[in-house]
């Protein structure tokens, strides 16, 4: 198997894995992989982990098994990730006995696919495929502006921080207001006066690495939702 186990501990930035539910890809002759979840939503520029493990028959015809290759691929194309250029700089394999985990950094939206692990034994055509895999889904945040009010003097408005996915339970956001934060504005919309030259962005704590692009320009003609 290639590389070791990898240690990871909660305070680790500047990536997001949400586990939504859990897949055992069921197999004939003890032959199977396992994915920790199903469908993992990860922000945009983030760094993601897709966990596996593998099982495989200790012998064969009175022939001991062993795993040797192991790799990830995307979709219905089954070339190792690492040989990609897309990928070239951005992914890392590490194994342990049947333990596997694909890392992915500097997501991007063309990232969002299915993943599938594979490994190789020393047995003739011994090589096996986890099927169906695991879908992840690379999201970014926007700043919607939900509410808009023109005044002569100054403007109001009620700005709301989306992404099309959120990992499951409590979760609280960052806003920032000419890239400095607004301390104690937590929730996921924010309402304020503002000046025309200000911009307003957002976060969700926990990875304001992933900070989505300025609003800065705020007139009447705005589509409101």
């Amino acid at each position: 198997m290639r590389g070791a186990a990898m240690s990871l501990t909660a305070a680790e930035r500047g990536f997001v894995v949400f586990l939504l539910s859990v897949s055992v890809v069921q197999s004939q002759y003890d032959w199977g992989v396992t994915y920790t979840s199903t469908e993992i939503c990860a922000f945009k520029g983030s760094t993601v982990y897709i966990y596996c493990t593998i099982k495989y028959p200790s012998t064969i015809n009175y022939r001991y098994i062993t795993a040797g290759e192991t790799f990830w691929f995307k979709g219905d194309d089954t070339v190792d990730l690492k040989t990609k250029s897309e990928y070239s700089g951005r992914v890392e394999y590490n194994c342990d006995m049947i333990y596997c985990t694909l890392r992915i950094t500097d997501l991007r939206e063309s990232d969002s696919a299915e993943y599938k692990f594979s490994f190789i034994t020393n047995q003739p055509g011994g090589t096996y495929t986890g099927s169906p895999g695991v879908t992840l889904s690379v999201t970014d945040l926007q700043v919607q502006v939900s509410r808009l009010q023109i005044y002569e003097s100054s403007n109001w408005a009620e700005l709301k921080c989306h992404s099309s996915c959120l990992p499951p339970g409590h979760h609280y956001y960052v806003w920032y207001k000419n890239g400095q934060n607004i301390w104690g504005q937590t929730s996921y919309s924010y309402s304020a006066y503002f000046d025309p030259a200000d911009s307003f962005s957002c976060a969700v704590g926990g990875y304001e690495k992933s900070r989505s692009p300025s609003v800065c320009e705020f007139t009447s003609s705005l589509p409101l939702t």
